[in-house]
């Protein structure tokens, strides 16, 4: 099996739940999540929500998490991992429109 490191960005996320850099896990695919950090670029606090979508529901990360002026949130990180599943993408919403930039990384296995 191939695998390789790559990176998915959104920019201006806001009130609608936004595949983050349009990435759903293609068949006959292994995907560890090995990072989602949540930049919040607009002048006052933002809730946030991001979700595993699965083709038939979410499945939250973390719910109207806040994120500060000038801040970020790093919703997976560190010792943390999240598996994805062939159909799956990650999801992020902010309470407030265009506000949050999301940088997703991914290790694929082919």
């Amino acid at each position: 099996m191939a695998q390789a490191f790559k990176r998915y960005l959104s920019r201006d996320i806001g009130t609608s739940a936004d595949n983050v850099g349009s990435y759903i896990v293609a068949a006959n695919t292994q995907v560890t999540c090995i990072g989602l950090v949540l930049a919040n670029t607009s002048n006052a606090t933002v809730s946030v929500d991001a979700s595993i979508y699965d083709s038939s529901y979410n499945t939250y990360l973390v719910v109207d998490a806040p994120v500060p002026v000038g801040g970020a949130l790093v919703v997976i990180g560190g010792d943390q991992k999240v598996v994805l599943e062939p159909g799956d993408s990650i999801q992020v919403e902010s309470n407030a429109a265009s506000s949050i930039d999301a940088v997703l990384s991914v290790l694929e296995l082919t």
